[in-house]
């Protein structure tokens, strides 16, 4: 057999991925994803549409009672299958989390070199000066100077907190990074240097990337795939311009023209929302999720939900109206306008 024929693993599958919090709600609903290494998928959603739910139960960081099922396999091995003692190994090692918020993740009264070098001493087992060294040539990685590592966080801006919650990621050498709304509260500028940085890491050093944000522009300029999260599920999937560009699913759509493009008059004078927001997960309508909100929903979208179909090549969409061939339906003239006056 010829070494193209085998089939490479994937450095993250999720398979049918259920978390229901202890009360009964329903964040995360059959959700399935793959992510190879140096490839890098963008996950969109609203607030409340499950996405970080998604990410902490990726290394089981979810809170105690919450029910989990389904797989996550890391590297070929099922991270709800570990114990304990594994899936501490693999935090960090295995895979590593960048928090939105810097200020709220780093520790206040500890320097910044202390804290990367933590995790590396913990995993690494290496002296505490071999520590504090690679804690310097990782702030150096993202561009900052080695000498930042006597800093506490609030003498570093936003931006460099950030870099420095990247540098923390990257420090036992993981094959996946998270990264949830890494940008957020940052200026453009910063928000841009910062994504080329992960860009860029992503790059040359053939990681997995996982970003999550609501913002369609950035994960569409950033990512390779997109997908799309409504209610706890995913409903569209393909290649992250694509989805932003000529989004199949209402929500999807919805999603993208929220954002004003530059260079685009009509989308800047009147951008184009969606009223009402996503549903209680411990309280979901019945048939697709979506329809209360839904500007084209038909009779039927009451009352039979919606599965991810075929809707172009590499390419899935959940809604009634995706085409047999795969293409989107044509938007019903004066959709739009009735429902946003009903």
């Amino acid at each position: 057999m010829s070494t193209t024929s085998i089939r490479k693993t994937p450095l993250l599958e999720v398979r049918d991925l259920t978390v229901t919090y202890a009360g009964g709600a329903q964040a995360v609903r059959g959700v399935n994803l793959q992510v190879e290494a140096g490839r890098k998928l963008g996950i969109a959603g609203e607030s409340g549409c499950g996405k970080s739910t998604l990410a902490l139960a990726l290394l089981r960081l979810l809170p105690a009672g919450t029910k989990v099922t389904g797989e996550i396999l890391l590297n070929g091995e099922d991270v709800l299958a570990m114990k304990w003692g594994q899936v501490r190994a693999v935090r960090w090692a295995g895979a590593s989390i960048v928090f939105q918020g810097a200020m709220h993740s780093l520790n206040a009264v500890h320097r910044i070199g202390d804290q990367i070098a933590e995790p590396i001493l913990l995993h690494k087992k290496v002296t505490q000066a071999a520590a504090r060294k690679r804690a310097g040539e990782l702030l150096e990685q993202v561009g900052l100077p080695a000498a930042r590592t006597d800093a506490y966080p609030h003498e570093l801006s936003g931006g460099q907190r950030q870099r420095v919650m990247i540098a923390m990621a990257l420090a036992c050498d993981p094959g996946l990074i998270i990264a949830d709304e890494p940008t957020t509260a940052l200026d453009v500028m910063i928000q841009a240097q910062i994504l080329r940085l992960i860009e860029q890491l992503v790059s040359e050093q053939d990681l997995g990337l996982i970003m999550i944000s609501h913002d369609l522009a950035v994960l569409s300029d950033t990512c390779d795939r997109l997908a799309v999260m409504y209610a706890g599920r995913v409903v569209e999937e393909g290649p992250a311009s694509e989805v932003y560009e000529g989004a199949h699913h209402p929500y999807s759509r919805a999603l993208s023209g929220a954002f004003p493009r530059i260079g685009d008059p009509a989308s800047r004078f009147a951008p184009r929302g969606l009223p009402g927001d996503p549903p209680d997960p411990s309280a979901l309508p019945a048939g697709c999720t979506f329809h209360p909100r839904c500007a084209l929903a038909l009779d039927s979208c009451a009352t039979q939900d919606q599965v991810l179909r075929d809707a172009g090549p590499g390419r899935q969409a959940a809604c009634v109206l995706v085409g047999p061939e795969g293409a989107a339906a044509p938007v019903l003239p004066g959709a739009e306008e009735a429902r946003s006056t009903s």
